[in-house]
């Protein structure tokens, strides 16, 4: 489906002086400007653009990959401002506009924040809002599972850890308890679905999954190696201590030593852990 605000894959329908025109179906055809067609691109050739509108608000395609495209949050910069709002640098030759209305704060140029991108339904045209608590709704339904690997924006901190973006559409925490590398507002990251509470509330973890199951084996490993085979700590040893010289938490130190246990690479004893010969 060919939508403004999206990037989609559309044919050469036919060459101007200063552009081509593409077909993009419903929508019409819509110009690609000359500066964003190939040398090689001839009529009946498909290529990949972005659709927005341009600063006269007619349907324009490009070439140029936009940060965020519509229905999707962003970390995005301020450029400038006016007497319409604040406009964001979204990648594009025209900068995306957040009106007065929808800030949640008045916000001030060179600063960054976490929009929602939308299609204005009273004039079409693509803004942002950083009112984003009113675009996520946590009591939509989801299919979430433990373990699935999503994307997150780190986007509030609270007394329990920090609130984060899931996949453009819940909310998710993350445990302060849980992190073991400094993370910052906006900070995009890859995270797993930890557990789905009975509210339907979602926690995050930033370690889970195969790869970083092998990543925990082999940083475990590795120090062992390095300290002649033997560290500290197991699984009675306190998350500080574990921490200090591993890095992630007891939940994942526990359940790696566990596997290398039965893999019979280590044993467990009262002081720490040993690689053995």
């Amino acid at each position: 489906m060919i939508e403004m605000g999206k990037t989609c894959k559309v044919r050469v329908a036919k060459e101007v002086d200063f552009g081509v025109y593409l077909d993009a179906y419903s929508l019409g055809e819509i110009l690609l400007p000359k500066k964003f067609v190939p040398d090689e691109l001839t009529v009946d050739d498909t290529i990949e653009v972005f659709l927005y509108f341009d600063s006269e608000d007619r349907p324009v395609a490009t070439t140029q990959i936009p940060k965020a495209m519509v229905a999707e949050f962003a970390y995005l910069e301020v450029v400038s401002t006016t007497e319409y709002g604040a406009f964001l640098d979204w990648g594009l030759d025209k900068d995306l506009l957040v009106p007065f209305a929808e800030q949640h704060r008045p916000m001030e140029i060179g600063h960054s924040y976490i929009v929602f991108l939308y299609i204005d339904k009273k004039d079409g045209r693509i803004v942002a809002s950083s009112k984003i608590d009113k675009f996520l709704d946590d009591e939509r339904p989801h299919d979430f599972q433990p373990q699935q690997q999503v994307n997150i924006i780190v986007a509030n901190s609270t007394e329990l850890g920090f609130k984060a973006i899931i996949d453009n559409s819940h909310w998710g925490v993350l445990y302060q308890n849980e992190v073991f590398e400094r993370l910052s507002f906006g900070q995009y990251k890859t995270a797993f679905i930890k557990q789905i509470r009975s509210d339907n509330k979602i926690d995050l973890s930033l370690q889970g999954g195969q790869e970083t199951r092998d990543e925990n084996e082999q940083l475990i490993l590795n120090h062992l190696t390095w300290k002649n085979g033997f560290a500290p700590v197991h699984d009675k040893s306190s998350p500080e201590d574990i921490s200090k010289i591993f890095g992630i938490s007891k939940g994942a130190f526990k359940k790696t030593i566990g596997r290398l246990y039965k893999k019979q690479l280590i044993t467990i004893g009262k002081d720490g852990i040993r690689l053995k010969p």
